[in-house]
């Protein structure tokens, strides 16, 4: 029998708590997730600024549902969801600031509904406890607002095993079973090869509990979400085999590769650490993710003793696994790879904190003050050190993205407007900023030749962009040479 504590902690042997029993209980016990997800919302719009133009990946994304600029290469790795979902606002607006806070409200509506999933299962103080970790981290808050695939696979993920752990307690569950399919095609849906590292837990433990129906499920979500990757795999790329051969190309070659020291290097803000060189951050920075696998492993133990193991156990699998290719088989980092792990993380951890706080609240005499103190600062702690990246990656982020938008305008000035192709470096953000058509000759967006672009150069304006360093292809040599902040450019065809 678990000690009073952890009872307390966990919800006790109870089929469900106490507060979600009828619709006014099940109502009080929504209100603190409800908080959780509202306050996410306000923070993404105070932090992070509506006016940050969009990043090399978002304007991909983008490009491919809006009117207003032609569609950018869409490489192997890529998958349509993000267009999706851009795709109710993007499709008839060109406002960067509407995007961004349709992104940001949803991105609070998706954090509520996967903690929902998850009510029954634990305390709404746990779930809301699980919530605010994640939200408060500083890659949670900086991209949710952005038309990026990571953290809706993490919403996915809580959402499928929070409705997977529900279905093996509500057989038949059928509510449940199509929660497991939604999160299981929302993941699929983003990010094929990702959803599939996550659900591998489940995918072993539907079979082994012999429950075939959230077997189906499972598979069926999957499945459904993936299917369109599936067909594009068939129609562009020769194949399946071949399209994820291409995928791993592209990502410098799937193996082997220690990249835990990248993932560190890449939590003082770097959006994409590759190659991932230079010093580690100050080790104020890095102390949260150290501490988080100790964490979670501590809300294992504790869910382990109050006999409800499978409500920390499982997510810690499901996050162990999501974490694998990215900590062990790529040779780059980005902090939002790892989105999916710290969403499961968060659920043991709050067990962990809670049991924590039962702990302190069992303390008496003079060392109680003392230990409340020392907690208060280190969430004080935890709080000032993601807002203060927050805070350096976003104004960072903002300026550079504020020099495509110079580029773009000196373009203009020579005569690049649309119809134009856009060539070289940065060719793809500076493309969508300018209206332009981006085309590569080589590297990962390959998708024209030297030829194609001379040709298409009498017909429209093309600017070819050669990067610090940089000397101009072969095919540019003889076009008009000006120069723009530290860049090149050549221009043809532009009248």
């Amino acid at each position: 029998m678990a000690d009073g504590a952890d009872a307390l902690l966990v919800g006790g042997r109870r089929n469900q708590p106490a507060a979600t029993s009828g619709t006014p209980g099940r109502l009080r016990a929504a209100a603190p997730l409800a908080v959780v997800a509202a306050a996410f919302v306000l923070a993404q719009l105070l932090f992070v600024p509506l006016t940050m133009g969009l990043g090399w990946d978002e304007t991909v994304y983008v490009s491919q549902v809006t009117t207003h600029h032609p569609a950018a290469f869409f490489s192997a790795p890529r998958a349509r969801g993000v267009s999706l979902l851009v795709a109710p606002v993007a499709s008839w607006s060109d406002s960067t600031e509407l995007l961004r806070l349709y992104l940001a409200v949803l991105a609070g509506l998706g954090l509520y509904l996967a903690l929902r999933a998850w009510q029954g299962l634990l305390p709404a103080r746990v779930l809301a406890t699980a919530g605010a970790f994640f939200a408060t981290l500083w890659v949670t808050l900086f991209y949710g607002p952005q038309a990026m695939p990571n953290y809706w696979v993490a919403i996915g993920a809580l959402i499928c095993v929070g409705c997977f752990l529900r279905a093996l307690r509500e057989r038949p569950g059928r509510r449940a079973l199509w929660g497991v399919a939604a999160g299981a095609a929302l993941m699929a849906l983003m990010r094929p090869t990702d959803a599939l590292w996550v659900a591998l837990p489940l995918l072993v433990l539907a079979p082994v509990r012999r429950h075939w129906p959230l077997l189906f499920a499972l598979a069926g979500g999957l499945a459904a979400g993936g299917a369109e990757w599936v067909v594009e795999a068939y129609a562009w790329y020769g194949g399946l085999g071949e399209r994820l051969a291409r995928a791993s190309e592209i990502q410098g070659g799937l193996g082997w590769n220690l990249a835990v020291d990248d993932q560190m290097r890449s939590l003082g803000g770097r959006g994409l650490c590759r190659p991932c060189t230079g010093a580690m951050p100050h080790p104020v920075v890095t102390l949260w993710w150290l501490v988080l696998p100790v964490a979670a492993v501590l809300g294992v133990l504790v869910a382990v003793r109050a006999r409800r193991a499978a409500c920390a156990v499982l997510p810690f699998a499901c996050a162990v696994t999501a974490a694998v290719p990215y900590l062990f088989m790529i040779g780059y980092a980005a902090p939002r790879f790892l989105q999916p792990a710290y969403a499961l993380l968060a659920v043991p951890v709050a067990v962990a904190l809670w049991h924590l706080f039962h702990l302190v609240g069992s303390v008496r005499g003079r060392r109680r003050p003392a230990v409340a103190t020392l907690i208060a600062l280190a969430l004080a702690g935890h709080l000032t050190v993601q807002s203060a990246v927050l805070a350096a990656t976003a104004g960072r982020t903002v300026d550079d993205r504020r020099d495509w938008t110079r580029v773009a305008a000196e373009l203009h000035r020579l005569g690049v407007r649309p119809p134009c192709l856009v060539t070289g470096h940065e060719s793809i953000p500076i493309g969508y900023y300018t209206g332009c058509s981006s085309g590569a000759t080589g590297g990962n967006n390959a998708n024209t030749t030297a030829a194609e672009i001379v040709s298409t150069a009498r017909r429209v304006p093309v600017a070819d962009i050669t990067g610090p360093d940089g000397t101009p292809p072969g095919f540019a040599r003889d076009w008009r040479p000006y120069r723009i902040t530290d860049l090149e450019i050549r221009v043809a065809g532009a009248g």
